[in-house]
């Protein structure tokens, strides 16, 4: 966690959690940039200002090692745990994944919800899929060696029991309000663990709740706006010569194009983006892999022949013991597809669906185009590369991975670029929408509490839409302000924020872990996947 070594600007992950692993743990460099260049003389200008009494290094070690901490071995553990606990309790989701993909792509059109179950399923993807799946899979490559990419493929394996968990609960725990369909761990936690709870019990439960709506508002403006804008301005800025001002403003008005039109408008966005950036992507990888064709095979048998034996990587591969290795190659794979954080849920619980276990199933399979599909094909890509060109540097995973894809011709670089800014854009619009329902939620328990006698029904309505809207506008401006300043403190935050998410989410999928089962064995295990839920 040497924050002053690293290179500025993270370039490196969409998917949140990826984001603190990699930022604060695995020292990750920056495609294109340099230490001392525009982004740090930007951050040190801001940063002086804002932080006066405090020396921003002091600052920023201080933060760090509170993200450190919280994202310490326990944190892995209870996430790891949890996907292992549910894969076996569920007895094997995994195993139904052909029928997950099939019901992500058909429609309800009877059943109630807000957007289809492929719109929701766009919607969480755009906001889990992104440049972490790119150089993050560098980073886990350069520190564990190329076995990390298994025990990273691994990892996804079991993560799609808890997708699918959190799905499953959305949709049993949401509420009708006025034909809109809110829902997620927060709505999770208080209708299905706060309600039946009495005494302190019952408190406890809804101020986790609450907790979760506000440490999730909370990171949208690092993770969802800060950082994305940052990272495309960044690449904009230093590979292609374009200011920071210019690029801020054109993607603040594109993010508010969308975002101001609500759930329907920023899944309608994403249904056509997300299998564009995503198809593209994978297509390039398997041109990336064409090329590479005669280190194909030897490329696959490395990869798993070093994840139980490291030494076996040999060359400039790092020494790894196999703890090492698994060490980073979980992290990448529980952190890239967000499984047990929470967030995608907020969206599953808006699709039209005819009960809780289609759309968990739907939802599921996000995990396997994540990290099964695209971290895998990322990986094979680059331990490939290194074997073709023996050149090309490990020891910096950011720049393994641009390495890696520079030396395809007309290929790699222009899908390195287009990756990290469609990835970059498209988590803005999905962590707007979470951020957003997040507030609806602290806006109704706020207004439920008020004593005031003139809040009627129609006065507490404007007062949400007036919260909801002053929201998308603090957050239309942190986009800006993310693509003209760099901030490592906004990293750091939302860092411990996410973290602050992950474990009520985490505590009630374990505490509903019954619910989970007892609705998978009504749906699914008794074959009434086609019955309308209750």
């Amino acid at each position: 966690m040497h924050h002053q070594n690293r290179e500025q600007v993270p370039l490196v992950s969409v998917d949140p959690v990826a984001q603190s692993v990699e930022h604060n743990t695995f020292n990750v460099g920056v495609p294109g940039s340099s230490p001392g260049g525009i982004t740090e003389r930007r951050s040190r200008g801001v940063c002086s200002f804002f932080f006066i009494l405090m020396p921003m290094e002091s600052i920023n070690e201080i933060l760090s090692s509170i993200s450190g901490f919280i994202w310490g071995f326990p944190m892995v553990l209870l996430l790891l745990g949890t996907h292992i606990l549910l894969t076996l309790r569920l007895r094997l989701p995994q195993r139904y994944l052909l029928k997950a993909i099939r019901l992500s792509v058909s429609k309800d059109k009877d059943a109630s919800g807000e957007v289809s179950q492929f719109g929701a399923l766009a919607t969480a993807l755009a906001a889990t899929i992104g440049t972490g799946n790119i150089v993050g899979v560098g980073t886990a490559i350069a520190l564990g060696g190329p076995g990390a990419v298994l025990w990273c493929w691994l990892t996804g394996v079991l993560g799609i029991a808890t997708k699918y968990g959190e799905g499953l609960l959305a949709v049993k725990y949401r509420v009708n309000n006025n034909g809109r369909m809110l829902g997620g761990p927060m709505y999770a936690i208080e209708n299905g663990l706060a309600k039946p709870a009495q005494g302190i019990k019952r408190w406890m439960w809804k101020a986790m709740a609450i907790a979760f709506a506000f440490f999730t508002a909370i990171a949208t403006f690092g993770i969802g706006s800060t950082v994305q804008a940052n990272a495309i301005s960044t690449l904009s800025s230093e590979v292609y010569g374009i200011s920071p001002i210019v690029v801020g403003g054109i993607v603040t008005i594109l993010a508010a194009a969308v975002i101001m039109g609500g759930v329907k408008s920023i899944a309608k966005c994403c249904q056509t983006l997300v299998p564009l950036m995503a198809g593209l992507y994978i297509v390039g990888c398997v041109v990336i892999l064409v090329f590479n064709s005669d280190y194909l095979w030897p490329a696959l048998q490395l990869i798993v022949k070093s994840a139980f034996n490291p030494s076996a990587a040999g060359g400039g591969f790092v020494g790894a013991s196999i703890m090492i290795t698994a060490r980073y190659g979980i992290a990448r794979g529980l952190f890239s597809n967000e499984s047990g954080l929470g967030s995608a849920p907020i969206v599953a619980a808006s699709a039209q669906t005819r009960n809780p276990v289609r759309q968990a199933l739907v939802s599921s399979s996000g995990t396997f185009w994540d990290t099964i599909v695209i971290c895998a094909l990322t990986g094979i890509t680059i331990v490939s590369s290194i074997l073709a060109y023996p050149d090309i540097q490990i020891s910096d995973g950011g720049e393994l991975t641009r390495m890696a894809f520079s030396k395809i011709p007309y290929v790699g670089e222009p899908l390195l670029a287009f990756g990290t800014l469609t990835f970059a854009f498209s988590t803005i619009l999905g962590w707007g929408l979470y951020g957003e329902r997040s507030m609806e939620y602290l806006s109704d328990k706020w207004l439920s509490r008020s004593k005031r006698k003139n809040n009627s029904s129609e006065n507490n309505d404007s007062k949400k839409r007036g919260a909801i809207n002053a929201y998308r506008v603090v957050f239309l401006i942190t986009v800006y302000m993310g693509a003209v300043i760099s901030l490592d403190v906004v990293w750091n935050l939302a860092d411990i924020f996410n973290a602050l998410m992950a474990i009520p989410n985490l505590l009630c999928l374990l505490f509903l872990s019954n619910v989970l089962v007892s609705e998978t064995r009504k749906y699914l295990w008794n074959d009434n996947l086609d019955e309308e839920g209750d």
